[in-house]
């Protein structure tokens, strides 16, 4: 935002929130187009919020993570700039928080933290790493069978058990610098984003029901998690739909392999790729001193948006 001459300074701010969102009822992360209100995305109801602030500046959000329709958020995070009228000193930190979640009330979106921060930050371009966990409940024919808790939030097979040995080694083979043409789908961006990416972690570990020791019977769940700055358009989808096809014996570890080789998105076998609602984006980490509004001189530890307990 610019500011003009005008201004005074001592009432002007900069904010960097984690939220956390259920992405069933929300079309994507962010702003979605006027011809399609019908549906809104987090940001647009996260903007509504600030504006009830009443602040003297045009609000815009700028989101870190830009979550499908359907995804989840444990924590994703925004920056965004607001001026107080009549002079007024910025909101504290946690008067924010707290405003904010007063005007989300009756939405599934929650602020869980807000940072003041300096002129210069973005909540995208300085997030160092985003990690995104994707859970499957096994034994499941149908998602009426799950919890109300899961209900939504987790990919349900028929399956029983799945080949996990198989899938951690196809996992491995993904970890590192690859061009990842072959685990993008395209969209608009596909002719600007460049498709070579670092993955540092892709982990298959087991999970649980959100509610393990309260239900009727115990339900095999695993999650795989996977921790790169940045990916691609459904990147992460993909390369679960992959990975679990693996551990069902649909395909191979070494035709896992030939697809990544391929680096071409025709290269994806057609109808494997993982349905959004298993997908949580975990927490989006950023460097200690890159929050540091009065900056001070410190070593490069992490702020991360995955402890949402604090």
């Amino acid at each position: 935002m610019s500011r003009t001459c005008g201004e005074t300074m001592n009432s002007w701010a900069r904010y960097l929130i984690f939220f956390q969102y259920m992405g069933t009822r929300y079309n994507g992360a962010v702003k979605v187009p006027p011809h399609q209100l019908h549906k809104k995305g987090v940001q647009d109801h996260l903007e509504d919020a600030i504006r009830r602030l009443r602040p003297v500046n045009p609000v815009s959000l700028s989101v870190s993570s830009r979550t499908d329709t359907g995804v989840h958020a444990l924590s994703n995070s925004a920056h965004f700039d607001l001026q107080r009228k009549n002079d007024k000193p910025p909101f504290s930190e946690d008067i924010l928080v707290q405003a904010l979640n007063f005007h989300l009330r009756t939405e599934q979106i929650r602020v869980t933290r807000a940072y003041r921060v300096p002129d210069n930050f973005h909540a995208r371009f300085r997030a160092q790493s985003r990690t995104y966990v994707y859970r499957i409940a096994l034994g499941i024919p149908h998602q009426s069978l799950l919890p109300l808790t899961d209900y939504e939030l987790c990919w349900n097979l028929h399956n029983m058990e799945l080949d996990v040995r198989a899938m951690r080694e196809a996992a491995a083979l993904l970890v590192g610098v690859h061009d990842f043409s072959s685990f993008r789908a395209v969209n608009s961006d596909i002719s600007f984003k460049s498709p070579v990416k670092t993955l540092d972690v892709a982990s298959i570990q087991p999970g649980s029901s959100f509610v393990q020791t309260h239900f009727h019977r115990e339900i095999p769940f695993w999650e795989l998690t996977f921790t790169s700055r940045s990916f691609l358009y459904k990147q992460v989808r993909r390369m679960t739909g992959a990975l679990v096809a693996v551990g069902q014996g649909q395909l191979s570890v070494p035709q896992l392999k030939e697809v990544l080789e391929a680096r071409d998105s025709l290269a994806y076998p057609q109808g494997i790729i993982a349905p959004a609602h298993g997908l949580f984006l975990a927490r989006v980490d950023y460097k200690e001193t890159d929050l540091q509004f009065s900056p001070q001189p410190s070593g490069d530890q992490f702020i991360s948006s995955g402890n949402v307990e604090d």
